[in-house]
């Protein structure tokens, strides 16, 4: 893996391992607001402890496929969170006894175990400050593939 890419994709392991316990608490909040008014501090608290255990168990994993050569990652950090990290709010959520809301078909189908609809689109979803390193370890990556995977010149004149 090129210097560059190494260099972005750390950058975004660290970012997103930083951002996930504030995120967790954020879609806690936004829920708990939406339905109750009000997020009560025993909620408050059990979103903090979720929002640093899934910065513990799911930093690692984004950070080991980031660190894999990039002809060997089958999955992206974006998927990784989409699965492993919704999670951690929605444990909250369920405990205080918040009911699931209505989604739309596609989400239902896309994301069956996301019953709060808090799957991130994207990495700004997870923290705007992520979406110029998101950017560029995407443009880095897709850089090395193309360099690395360019088609000889009698394989480009089909």
């Amino acid at each position: 893996m090129s210097e560059l890419v190494a260099d972005y994709a750390t950058a975004l392991a660290d970012g997103i391992e930083a951002a996930l316990p504030g995120w967790v608490e954020r879609c806690v909040a936004q829920i708990m607001m939406a339905w109750a008014g009000s997020v009560p501090p025993e909620v408050a608290s059990a979103a903090q402890s979720a929002g640093r255990e899934a910065a513990t168990a799911v930093a690692p994993r984004v950070r080991a496929l980031l660190a894999a050569d990039i002809d060997e990652q089958r999955t992206t950090p974006l998927a990784i969170l989409r699965a492993a990290a919704v999670r951690y709010p929605t444990d909250v959520l369920a405990q205080a006894g918040v009911p699931e809301v209505v989604r739309d078909r596609a989400a239902d189908e896309l994301f069956p175990d996301d019953v709060y609809d808090l799957v991130p689109a994207s990495f700004t979803d997870l923290d705007p400050e992520l979406a110029d390193v998101g950017l560029r370890w995407g443009a880095a990556k897709a850089f090395e593939h193309k360099r690395r995977h360019k088609p000889t010149t009698a394989e480009g004149k089909r």
